[in-house]
């Protein structure tokens, strides 16, 4: 049975993605894994992982954050830069897994400082994508797909994409890097 909303599937994710909203989600993303650490707030934690749980599963549909990116705040920034969606759902994933983390860190074993180490990393990440336009995890989605991890039926976008720009193939920038 599929579960279904009024404009289509629940469950999902967007492809291609706008990169604006992505990068408006992961600056929230930041500042509040900065808010939780400052101040010290674990319930913050909560929230976190729920969004990027939210995301995973329905992209921006049951998101709160990912409402606001993509409905109000995005669109005010001007174009939409449409990049292929399959990264962006590995590096939600991998955000999912490490909010999750921090949640049984804290709230499971009492791991305080593991718990403040592990979002000082989601937010760097984070800080990475929304200030620099550079994803961790669209970077190890690459990767993968180069090794043969990930088949390239996955994220045809991302492989044409290499075809067209040899450059910008699986995390390669045109400095070399």
């Amino acid at each position: 049975m599929t579960v279904r909303t009024g404009s289509g599937r629940l469950f999902g994710f967007p492809n291609p993605v706008n990169e604006v909203a992505s990068r408006v989600v992961a600056g929230a993303v930041a500042a509040m894994c900065a808010a939780a650490i400052g101040s010290d707030q674990p319930w913050l934690l909560v929230p976190l992982a729920y969004g990027f749980w939210a995301r995973v599963l329905t992209g921006p549909r049951l998101s709160p954050l990912g409402q606001l990116a993509t409905r109000v705040v995005a669109p005010r920034l001007g174009p939409a830069r449409p990049v292929p969606g399959p990264p962006k759902r590995f590096a939600q994933a991998m955000g999912a897994a490490l909010s999750s983390l921090a949640l049984v860190l804290w709230f499971g074993v009492s791991a305080h400082l593991a718990t403040w180490v592990v979002l000082a990393l989601l937010g760097a990440a984070a800080s990475l994508e929304s200030f620099a336009g550079y994803c961790i995890g669209c970077r190890i989605f690459a990767l993968l797909m180069r090794i043969g991890l990930v088949p390239e039926t996955v994220c045809e976008e991302c492989t044409n994409l290499g075809r067209r720009h040899p450059e910008l193939a699986l995390g390669r920038r045109a400095s070399g890097g």
